[in-house]
Formats: C-alpha cells, structure tokens, sequence
C-alpha cells in the first residue's frame, strides 16, 4: 500500500499504467504482493556519511512471477535502484525520509508484456498503454 505515495506522477490520467490517484491502500498492496508472491526485496548497496543526515544507495527487486495490472507475468528480474535519506534526531529516531528514484524503472518492468495477454480481459475504458521504447527490446 504504501506505494501509492511514491508512484505519484504528472503524467495525465490516459497514460497511467498504475494510477496512484486511483488505488487504495489494499488494491496497490494486492497488486504488488500478486506481482511478487516471493517478496519484494530492499537491499541497501552503499551507506554515504553517519547520523544525523544518512543518506544511502538501495536496490528494490523481485521476479515478476505474477500478473500486474492485467499485464501477465514474464518471471523476469524487476529491479529499481534508488537514493534515500534518513534524517535522525540525536536519540536516532527517524525525523524525515526522503527518497528519490526513478519510478519508470519499475513500471517499465512490470509492463512488459502485453495487457491481457495473460487471458485476463482489460476494461474497454482503460486507454491502451504503449511505449515504442519498450516494444523493441
């Protein structure tokens, strides 16, 4: 659930393949949780500097061996790297987060695949979702 606050975008609605505007705690838990039934692992890479400012390097990642969004599932690696920030008072307690990441890494790998090649059948008022760039690889 707690993706919907950092898939959040500008892009108009039409062009959404995930739509943060749209899914509530539970449908984007679900979502991810069908995606990746064997977890969605974060891994931090590089820790920078100490407290209180701690900013660090992470990789979140996971096989896609569930459908997303109706795009059906290609048991492929799905991985996205990442830049987050801790700020912490002097008990260590977390005051802020921050996180900065490129949330086109991630979808990009979750849409694959055609939608609704998996058999499911999409809705007739969802706009098609292509990208010349990902159909050519």
């Amino acid at each position: 659930g707690g993706y919907n606050s950092f898939l959040q975008t500008s892009l108009p609605k039409e062009l959404r393949g995930y739509d943060p505007d749209v899914e509530t705690v539970e449908s984007a838990h679900l979502a991810f949780t069908t995606t990746f039934p064997r977890g969605f692992a974060v891994e931090v890479l590089q820790v920078y500097s100490g407290p209180p400012v701690i900013p660090y390097k992470f990789r979140h990642w996971g096989y896609m061996e569930g459908p997303f969004k109706g795009h059906p599932p290609t048991g492929e690696l799905v991985e996205f790297f990442g830049i987050g920030i801790f700020h912490v008072d002097e008990k260590m307690k977390v005051e802020k987060v921050e996180f900065f990441f490129d949330r086109g890494e991630l979808l990009g790998g979750l849409m694959r695949g055609p939608k609704g090649s998996d058999g499911s059948t999409s809705s007739t008022t969802e706009a098609p979702i292509s990208c010349p760039f990902l159909a050519s690889k």
